[in-house]
């Protein structure tokens, strides 16, 4: 999943970002509130941390300007001043999770885990395509059991893949998910870890099926009777 990190201190900013890439997140960063909407218009965010204390644009402004556009992507706001005024007052300008500064990062991966299961409209950590198994607490994927070994890349398109099981995914779509600001986006590369993973799927009931013109398809054929 990638999210989108709005801090403008920059080795908060920086520890947080290392940390959660380290979870298998893809993560980008930016330091004011002015550039939110340039980031988000580069990138397809599933989740967005911000901070209410930014230059140029707060980060409350920001939230209310995120909502009059109907933009849904879910938001957990880091601050430093949490008192009942302002958690009320960002809650009813769309924020859906408050935590105060400081916090310890197991507890900011709960909620993000949390608010990620809700925009895909699932209620159990586990999320499971025929013999192919992702649990969102630990971001591990396994298959018939044994934990699959993935690189990041994979992971991220993986992941993508088996949150939409059942519908297709387009190219872009993945390519925009899994790379960074960081990063020039290849979608010809799309093409290099679909072909990875399905040579890691082989033997296994799970398949990423090819819609020429469309994207790809995870599905998984039904066990023999």
């Amino acid at each position: 999943m990638r999210l989108l990190l709005v801090e403008d201190n920059r080795e908060l900013a920086d520890w947080l970002s290392k940390t959660l890439r380290q979870a298998s997140y893809v993560v980008d960063v930016v330091h004011d509130g002015e550039d939110v909407e340039h980031a988000l218009a580069a990138g397809d965010h599933a989740l967005i941390i911000l901070d209410l204390a930014l230059p140029r644009m707060g980060g409350m402004e920001v939230l209310k300007r995120l909502r009059a556009r109907g933009n849904p992507v879910p938001v957990i706001v880091l601050t430093a001043n949490a008192s009942l005024d302002g958690r009320v007052k960002g809650l009813n300008e769309g924020a859906d999770d408050y935590l105060a500064k400081p916090f310890q990062i197991e507890e900011l991966e709960a909620r993000i885990r949390v608010q990620l299961r809700r925009a895909n409209d699932r209620t159990a950590p586990v999320i499971a395509c025929g013999d192919l198994v992702f649990d969102t607490n630990t971001r591990l994927f396994s298959l018939s059991g044994a934990t699959l070994s993935l690189t990041p890349r994979e992971h991220a398109v993986l992941e993508q893949l088996v949150v939409k099981a059942g519908r297709t995914v387009s190219k872009a779509a993945l390519s925009a998910a899994i790379y960074d600001f960081e990063t020039d986006a290849d979608p010809s590369a799309i093409e290099i870890y679909v072909h990875r993973l399905r040579k890691k799927l082989e033997g296994s009931r799970v398949q990423i099926a090819t819609l020429r013109g469309l994207g790809y398809l995870l599905r998984h054929d039904d066990p023999a009777p």
